[in-house]
């Protein structure tokens, strides 16, 4: 049973669920018709994951700070590590594991905050399907992309609804909202402040993965690599349904992010 099939089915038998949405959903949807249409769905919570990204964030500047000479590769991205763990597996020490993916850090949240409630990511990317499934089973969480969340919408007839209380996420965090595109981690997170330009490299697009991994290996100046597999990032992941460009899409994120700062 795939995991758009078995929310079905916890939506059926009126489970407690958290819809943890990804960043990006402002290329589709306002915040209040997100929500009230998840809400509609049967979804009791729903919160941002941009809550974990600040966690992710975090641990990141952590890192530097406690290694002076530590040289890390981010790992948030499910499909660059899977990339990184098949094609080039004497890098793995480079990905920085310590800091929990923005969705697996949410999900911690989440059954801190809801410890009844089962997780459910709605967000672009369909890899983190095999993070949730392979990589951490123990948090239970399901996971169905922006198309999938569309359809169950149509099949349900679900229509915009929303009041000032429907508008509302139960858990957000407005400080990381610019995740979702190339360097959205780097310039969220102060690492700017730790780090100088020429130790940074922010790279997206799966043909530029070979590129940068060999210049990391090849120039020890390169500290950080904040790499995302899809071309512009997540904003341009395969699960978004949207005819805007990928700059169309990053505005979007980024006017969602300006208004609500």
């Amino acid at each position: 049973m795939n995991d758009l099939e078995e929310l079905k089915l916890l939506l059926e038998k009126k489970e407690h669920l958290v819809a943890m949405v990804a960043p990006s959903f402002p290329i589709m949807y306002s915040q209040s018709e997100i929500i009230s249409k998840l809400r509609a769905l049967g979804f009791e919570k729903v919160v941002e994951v941009t809550a974990g990204a600040k966690n992710t964030n975090a641990a990141v500047a952590k890192l530097f700070k406690e290694n002076p000479q530590g040289r890390y590769i981010t790992s948030p991205c499910a499909s660059f590590v899977r990339y990184v763990r098949t094609k080039h597996p004497e890098m793995l020490s480079y990905l920085a594991f310590q800091a929990d993916s923005p969705m697996v850090a949410t999900a911690k949240i989440v059954h801190e905050r809801f410890p009844n409630f089962r997780p459910i990511f709605v967000g672009p990317c369909i890899v983190k399907k095999l993070e949730a499934s392979e990589d951490y089973p123990e948090l239970s969480m399901l996971v169905i992309t922006y198309k999938e969340l569309e359809s169950l919408l149509r099949e349900k007839n679900i229509q915009t609804t929303s009041s000032a209380e429907e508008a509302q996420f139960d858990i957000e965090e407005k400080g990381t909202r610019i995740y979702p595109f190339d360097g959205g981690l780097t310039d969220s997170s102060g690492i700017r402040n730790i780090l100088k330009d020429e130790e940074i490299r922010i790279v997206s697009g799966y043909k530029n993965c070979e590129a940068i991994l060999k210049e990391f290996m090849e120039n020890k100046t390169i500290r950080l690599v904040d790499i995302l597999f899809c071309e512009g990032g997540c904003i341009n992941g395969p699960g978004v349904l949207s005819p805007l460009t990928v700059p169309e899409r990053k505005e979007k994120v980024q006017e969602y992010a300006r208004s609500t700062t």
